[in-house]
């Protein structure tokens, strides 16, 4: 069972202050790049062969292990 981040379960919302709309909207840059927005609207364009779809996430997951093992070496 997947954990839900908080991101999941209301939208993505940002904030005008002193009507600052540049800072706004590279704030809101940010949170599309760190949700995987913008990265899942690219992957989305085109078709992708169901290998292709495996492969990918055989790397996604490969990468994440490996994030979680350098996570893991430096806290233990």
């Amino acid at each position: 069972m997947e954990s839900k981040s908080s991101r999941e379960l209301g939208p993505l919302q940002v904030t005008v202050e002193n009507s600052n709309l540049n800072r706004a909207i590279n704030q809101l840059k940010r949170h599309m790049a760190r949700e995987g927005v913008m990265k899942e609207l690219k992957r989305r364009r085109h078709y992708e062969k169901p290998s292709i779809i495996r492969k990918r996430k055989q790397k996604e997951a490969a990468r994440r292990r490996r994030k979680e093992a350098r996570r893991r070496g430096r806290f233990v």
